[in-house]
């Protein structure tokens, strides 16, 4: 029975009182510590930094109390500025925290280099797929007189001939040198056949040099 008086007693009920009072001053101490410690009401606009360099990245980002980092180089886009900000994440606009790192993906300085795979003896209708899908350019066709029609006798970029193996940056413009089915190749370095100069025999010519061997003359 004196327990439960001393429940309902002044002198537990004030010192009841006096220990709420103590836990919710302590609570409110502890959250304005957490609000003034993470700038928990602080927020900070996204800026765009999209076509910018990282040097004007660095000084937009230390005006805003924000950091960055690189996290990947992108595919080459000829719209933005080499080494320009291409993707940011959080995006422009969005309210962060102060000090909060922004995610940047830049623009290289060009197109990646493609190794060209074996094209030479194919036919024109899978050479141009081939190389339209690996992201060149075909540029011009020049038909030449060779047995097979439609082969792809050479590929060239600038007046060189390519091989397999071969890289050029991607949208690089690739010429073909094509057979019209109606002569033999003789190609350009066949240390043999210096007389042609690289040209295409026609087949009667061809067949006339055969007759002349075989006959000794």
């Amino acid at each position: 029975m004196g327990f439960f008086k001393f429940l309902f007693s002044k002198t537990f009920l004030k010192q009841l009182l006096f220990a709420v009072l103590v836990l919710v001053v302590l609570g409110f101490g502890v959250v304005f510590w957490l609000d003034s410690s993470t700038n928990h009401d602080q927020r900070i606009a996204v800026p765009d930094l999209s076509k910018m360099t990282l040097s004007l990245v660095e000084q937009e980002l230390e005006n805003a109390d924000l950091r960055y980092v690189v996290i990947d180089s992108s595919n080459f886009n000829p719209d933005y500025p080499r080494y320009s900000v291409i993707e940011q994440n959080p995006a422009p606009g969005k309210f962060v925290k102060e000090d909060r790192k922004i995610y940047l993906v830049l623009n290289p300085s060009g197109y990646r280099e493609i190794t060209l795979p074996q094209l030479v003896g194919r036919t024109q209708r899978q050479v141009e797929p081939t190389l339209l899908a690996l992201g060149f350019k075909i540029g011009k066709i020049d038909l030449r007189d060779h047995i097979s029609e439609d082969e792809v006798l050479e590929l060239r970029h600038d007046g060189k001939t390519l091989k397999e193996g071969d890289a050029l940056r991607k949208t690089s413009v690739i010429d073909l040198v094509v057979g019209n089915g109606k002569g033999r190749y003789i190609p350009e370095d066949s240390g043999s056949m210096d007389n042609y100069d690289g040209d295409y025999v026609p087949e009667d010519e061809f067949m006339d040099e055969e007759a002349t061997d075989d006959a000794g003359i």
